[in-house]
């Protein structure tokens, strides 16, 4: 199966050459859809940099406004021509030298999702706040649609593109997370975790999540639980 890594990028200069890098050392992916979310910083020139010259090459898309983190993938899977979709933080919280044990699951083909669990083996954690709110979002997601899923909010998601059109994403910002994780337990899909490494950032080091987040990834998991009307 081919796999499609879409990258959303907003204002990630410091690293986002060396995440292109890792993701193109691991040479299993199909193509990476690069969605320069309006940064004001270098993150543009870099990638125009990086475009050509490796495999594979970078098809890069640009919001000219910031838009969130939903509305770039949304714009990256439009271009995606992939099996899978794998979206890639830019920000190298997450290690791409996890694909193997992330893509291994697909060669049952009744598996359709793969979340990378941050909490299927020791990691460091950012915060105890993130850490927590991280885990209380796992048990009200096992709460409302009886799943026993331990990361959902984990930034590692591999998904079949076709499930991904299906399904039809919405939401413009981090809440892409709880909105995806809904509708495929609505629709009765299976997640599958594997345990993946997890290197996280502090707020003074850029990471973008705030605490405000926390509590509308609840609603929009509330929301497509009870007053959701589209197709389960």
């Amino acid at each position: 199966m081919k796999l499609s890594v879409i990258i959303p990028v907003y204002n990630e200069a410091a690293t986002l050459e060396e995440v292109i890098n890792q993701v193109r050392a691991t040479r299993l992916s199909h193509e990476i859809i690069v969605v320069d979310d309006g940064s004001s910083d270098a993150s543009l020139t870099i990638l125009t940099r990086l475009r050509n010259g490796h495999y594979p090459p970078l098809t890069i898309l640009r919001h000219a406004q910031n838009k969130g983190k939903g509305a770039a993938i949304r714009t990256g899977l439009a271009a995606v021509t992939g099996d899978l979709v794998l979206v890639q933080d830019a920000d190298l919280e997450y290690s791409p030298k996890d694909y193997p044990a992330l893509l291994a699951p697909f060669t049952d083909s009744a598996v359709e999702a793969v979340y990378g669990s941050r909490n299927l083996q020791r990691n460091p954690r950012s915060s105890f706040t993130f850490y927590w709110g991280g885990r209380l979002l796992s048990w009200i997601t096992n709460g409302l649609y009886g799943s026993r899923i331990t990361d959902e909010a984990t930034g590692y998601k591999v998904i079949k593109t076709q499930l991904l059109h299906e399904i039809g994403l919405e939401t413009d910002g981090f809440e892409f997370c709880p909105e995806v994780t809904a509708k495929l337990l609505r629709r009765g899909v299976r997640i599958k975790e594997v345990p993946i490494s997890y290197n996280p950032r502090s707020w003074q080091e850029g990471k973008k999540i705030k605490w405000y987040d926390g509590v509308i990834a609840i609603w929009t998991l509330i929301r497509y639980r009870w007053f959701y009307k589209g197709d389960r």
